[in-house]
């Protein structure tokens, strides 16, 4: 069996790197594909290197752009690409523009080539239509073959949408598979200690979402919170490229003062810092299942999320919307109180480091060829 798998933007490379292993444990081909959707070496290559993965059979190099002109490149250079490897799945993983874009080129070119198109993660709704990603998850999850869900929770989801119920199946968060293999090695690491801050005794943050970060007042809201907390205890915040530009656009600066303001991390050294943090603040959608995972108290900085289980099963809580300082310093308050959970705390099922034996499993029972 032949897996061309694909890989765009940061979320996807922890989602990736587990499952091409087990297509490799299992004597399977897996050919790793990257879009480049995300092209700077602080948000891609480290992540390569810190996950173990090959270099790229294939590296399209699509740059940035706006959704319209990022989608089209994508789906214009893989084409080609589909046509030459021809393999028995495409696999794609996620909600960037690299998903849909791959899976819709996939779709078409099927009764020529005979692939089918998996999606890892399936299911995931936020309802939130302001959101490219969930337009992104939505029709993906529409035109693949096989939807593979990371919790119970998506099944619904995909029922009410009129999936047939054959094409879906369970097998847990990959995510986690990753988690659990960097987690030695990120606990040595002492990622808080390298940036002056004890274990135990700092928050870690997040930000990068436009919705936050390209309003002025949203991301007024977020940093005057921020600097509020941190008289309460040091702030970490490795800071995404966007942020950096709309602060200095909107010349908020002087509110980062406070802050342990960083550059991006790699993936082991980002799970080094969540595992130690007293708790995380975040609008990034895996750092809610991570902290979950690790029993870190968890606010997201959002309106809604397409992972509801983190709330419902794990350490995740919404701060209220519309996003205001008091309402963002409250949550933190109560979070902060409730504290991390307990060693051996129950985690979603699946969520179990091995999705990704259940993900190729799947594959190998439904391959037509």
């Amino acid at each position: 069996m032949k897996a061309l798998v694909v890989a765009g933007a940061r979320p996807n490379f922890m989602k990736v790197a587990p499952i091409l292993h087990g297509l490799d444990t299992a004597s399977h081909e897996g050919i790793l594909l990257h879009t480049g959707q995300h092209y700077d070496a602080q948000m891609s290559d480290a992540f390569f290197r810190d996950l173990g993965l090959p270099e790229p059979a294939f590296h399209l190099g699509v740059g940035s752009g706006t959704h319209a002109q990022q989608t089209a490149r994508v789906m214009e250079a893989f084409e080609p690409v589909l046509v030459k490897s021809k393999p028995n799945w495409v696999v794609v993983v996620g909600d960037v523009n690299s998903t849909l874009a791959c899976t819709l080129v996939a779709a078409k070119l099927k009764p020529d080539i005979g692939c089918q198109v998996a999606h890892v993660e399936a299911g995931l709704r936020s309802r939130d239509w302001r959101m490219p990603e969930e337009i992104n998850r939505v029709l993906t999850d529409r035109v693949s073959d096989l939807l593979l869900t990371p919790s119970r929770d998506a099944h619904p989801n995909l029922l009410a949408e009129g999936v047939p119920a054959d094409r879906i199946v369970f097998v847990g968060n990959v995510m986690i598979d990753t988690l659990v293999t960097q987690l030695p090695k990120a606990r040595q690491l002492d990622m808080p200690g390298r940036l002056g801050v004890r274990r135990g005794e700092y928050a870690l943050v997040t930000l990068h979402r436009p919705s936050n970060v390209d309003d002025r007042a949203a991301l007024r809201a977020v940093l005057e919170a921020l600097a509020q907390i941190a008289s309460r205890m040091p702030v970490v915040l490795p800071i995404h490229p966007r942020t950096r530009k709309n602060v200095e656009a909107f010349r908020m600066a002087s509110l980062l003062d406070r802050l342990h303001v960083v550059e991006p991390v790699g993936y082991t050294e980002m799970v080094s810092l969540t595992n130690d943090a007293a708790l995380v603040l975040t609008d990034s959608g895996g750092l809610q299942e991570e902290s979950t995972v690790l029993g870190v108290p968890c606010v997201t900085l959002r309106e809604q999320t397409e992972r509801p289980i983190t709330l419902t099963e794990g350490t995740n809580r919404m701060a209220p919307w519309p996003l205001s300082a008091e309402g963002i310093r409250s949550a933190f308050e109560a979070a902060l109180d409730s504290g991390r959970s307990p060693a051996g705390h129950p985690v979603p099922e699946g969520w179990d480091g091995r999705a990704a034996e259940r993900v190729v499993s799947a594959l190998v029972s439904r391959s037509t060829i």
